[in-house]
């Protein structure tokens, strides 16, 4: 007997299939017959795609800076699997590790190479912060949870040191496993030419469709050669929304040439999921469909793309024997004004309303769902 079926979901392709979930898995797809402890029928009405992941959020409750919690980002929102992107350091990792197990939301982290994390928001700017010994005993204490390593190389961060922080933290990738590593950036110094020439193969370059002038497009709104090199090189471009990192105007351009992201991210907390611009990774979604990409794309860069870039191998993909996490949501065609980093807007004609989510065989509705009373049985 199966735990859970979802009967007659929609994926994104328009297929309609059956999908069974035991133990916590995906154990059958297609038409699937037998019985479960529960059943839901989505009647071909809801679409269903392998759980959201979002891979660059901030939900270390006791950071001073950015904070929130788990569940608020994830699963309430139909996100499954978040990634926090650097919270923590070498110094509170443990801390966060213990608090993220009582999340229903699936959380894994990259570990900044500040061992103080985030603190303060400058804290590369004393190279003693960056402790190879102190790096290196985290991820082997946490192997699973931290998936990578993040290094965030803006000026207000890494203060006179410029590149340094950046060719520590390589070393500190080559001698631990080659784990990926995520490359925040914003106003120079560093120049992003000077960053861009360091990364190499599976690297990440999040809030790539900033809107500052270190940014990846040139004056004229050509793509940097030097971002052009990375690309082909293997980096890869994440969006990292944020409450100061992405432009319209950028990805517009940026997409209109065929310089798409390989990952959708919101770069959440509290204050911009709450206040805006972000609220969600839904809502960062859909402004990707008002500015030309289409939902299989979307969908794309939050399942499996998400999974290949920090190597989560049971996530990502709607497939027998990986992961029993889903996210069920409407595709609602109806005007919305979206607002970006800079407080420009742009109306588009299509909404991702997450209204359920399955997280390790279990179902949980989200708080939009509740409200539209959506799978009321």
């Amino acid at each position: 007997m199966f735990d859970l079926i979802l009967r007659n979901a929609c994926l994104v392709d328009e297929t309609v299939i059956d999908i069974a979930l035991k133990d916590g898995k995906i154990a059958a797809l297609g038409e699937v017959t037998g019985e479960a402890k529960e059943e839901r029928q989505l009647n071909g009405e809801y679409y269903v795609s392998a759980g959201w992941i979002d891979s660059h959020v901030h939900c270390y409750q006791k950071s001073p800076i950015y904070h929130d919690e788990p569940d608020s980002i994830g699963i309430n929102t139909g996100v499954t699997t978040v990634v926090d992107a650097g919270s923590t350091g070498a110094d509170d990792i443990d801390e966060f590790y213990e608090i993220t197990r009582k999340a229903r939301t699936d959380v894994y982290a990259l570990l900044n190479i500040s061992r103080v994390g985030l603190i303060a928001q400058n804290e590369l700017s004393d190279m003693a912060n960056i402790d190879k010994a102190a790096v290196s005993g985290a991820i082997k204490r946490h192997p699973g949870f931290i998936v990578g390593i993040k290094a965030r190389m803006s000026s207000s961060v890494v203060g006179a040191n410029g590149i340094k922080p950046l060719e520590s933290a390589k070393e500190i990738q080559r001698e631990n496993g080659e784990l990926p590593l995520m490359v925040h950036i914003g106003n120079n110094p560093p120049d992003l030419d000077e960053i861009a020439d360091l990364l190499t193969s599976g690297d990440i370059i999040t809030h790539c469709y900033n809107g500052k002038p270190n940014r990846i497009l040139t004056p004229g709104g050509e793509l940097r050669a030097s971002i052009s090199n990375a690309i082909a090189r293997g980096v890869r471009l994440d969006v990292g929304h944020g409450s100061a990192s992405f432009s319209f105007d950028v990805a517009k351009v940026a997409i209109s040439q065929g310089i798409l992201p390989h990952t959708i991210s919101s770069d959440i907390y509290c204050r911009n999921r709450i206040n805006g611009p972000v609220h969600s990774l839904g809502a960062v979604m859909s402004k990707f469909l008002s500015i030309g990409m289409s939902m299989p794309q979307v969908i794309d860069c939050v399942t499996e793309q998400a999974a290949d870039g920090l190597r989560l191998a049971n996530k990502g993909r709607l497939s027998v024997g990986l992961d029993g996490d889903l996210t069920i949501f409407a595709l609602r065609q109806q005007p919305t004004v979206f607002t970006d980093s800079e407080l420009q807007t742009l109306t588009g004609e299509q909404l991702l309303v997450a209204l359920a989510a399955v997280r390790a065989g279990k179902w949980f509705t989200t708080e939009q769902g509740k409200e539209e009373h959506a799978f009321d049985l």
